[in-house]
């Protein structure tokens, strides 16, 4: 019998398909949980305690305490992912997710005799369901569009705190139904400054330097970090700056940030190619560069994920 994967939910480790949510937590009441999405180089976490660091940030804007350290939090991570290992195909990297809200609301404390604690839930899932759609467009780029959906502004509700109070974000996926199935959204703000994707950070470049919206109304993604370590290591310029969609539309490359997939370029802006409309070089070196520093060729490993998916295996 194939082993089971498992998912850490307050304070215990049980099977996937077992772990429950009451209908009366504050993610569902309140939609106020808040959560981190971390991924795995050979099943290797990247960057777990700067997720982590993120996640107790988030849960510190949030007014929740989730009874555990962030030490513990990270031990138990890497628990789950020990406890997991039988469970994942060979060369299957994985996806990490951290889900924590306060829990039931008083008002139903009465359903929970022996008392209501805050919810934290820790999973894992197999990266080829989520990288293998993707592939393809690492060789022809995707298509960045501003919907009409704006950015939620930081002085309203700070985007760098990761919560799942995201409709927004729905909102703006749903337009790019209309733009085909390769259509990015890259929100803008109040000002009309570009801020972010729907789950990713965003990128230009110009004239050789490396450009991307200053921090103000985004989340601070992990990946974006990463690059911009990878840009002074390679002694790249590289700048955070507000970034109008006139910069886009002129920009020599662009490309999308974000745990799962790393780099994605985009190849087309509004539906205006970005440069010559080809994959450039600099997004090149930078995705070569991510590889090597994690010792997995992230694009060569979703093209393996859909070439298995094809030939109908799930390895």
């Amino acid at each position: 019998m194939a082993a089971q994967r498992l998912v850490y939910l307050s304070g215990a480790f049980v099977p996937e398909a077992e772990a429950r949510l009451s209908i009366f937590d504050s993610a569902l009441v309140w939609g106020d949980m808040v959560f981190e999405n971390t991924r795995t180089f050979d099943y290797q976490p990247f960057r777990l305690r700067e997720h982590l660091a993120r996640l107790y940030a988030s849960m510190a804007v949030a007014g929740i305490d989730c009874g555990l350290t962030l030490d513990a939090m990270e031990q138990a991570t890497l628990d789950l992912l020990g406890r997991n290992r039988a469970a994942i195909p060979p060369g299957m990297d994985v996806s990490i997710r951290h889900d924590v809200s306060r829990g039931p609301i008083p008002q139903y404390a009465p359903a929970f005799p022996g008392g209501a604690k805050p919810t934290v839930v820790i999973s894992t899932w197999p990266l080829d369901s989520v990288l293998a759609p993707l592939a393809s467009w690492y060789d022809t780029g995707v298509h960045a569009v501003v919907p009409r959906q704006r950015a939620i502004p930081a002085r309203l509700l700070d985007p760098k705190a990761k919560s799942r109070s995201r409709l927004h974000y729905r909102v703006a996926l749903n337009e790019m139904a209309a733009w085909g199935p390769d259509a990015w959204a890259i929100l803008a703000d109040e000002d009309g400054f570009l801020t972010e994707g729907t789950g990713s950070n965003f990128f230009i470049v110009k004239d050789g330097a490396l450009l991307t919206p200053e921090p103000r109304n985004i989340l601070r993604g992990v990946t974006r970090h990463a690059v911009l370590d990878l840009a002074a290591e390679l002694a790249l310029p590289a700048r955070e700056t507000n970034l109008e969609l006139y910069d886009a539309l002129t920009a020599d490359e662009a490309f999308f940030t974000s745990t799962p997939f790393c780099l994605m370029p985009a190849t087309r802006f509004n539906g205006r190619p970005v440069g010559d409309g080809a994959v450039g070089p600099l997004y090149r070196r930078l995705a070569d560069a991510l590889s090597e520093s994690v010792g997995v060729d992230f694009i060569a490993q979703a093209k393996r994920y859909a070439a298995a998916g094809s030939a109908g295996s799930t390895a």
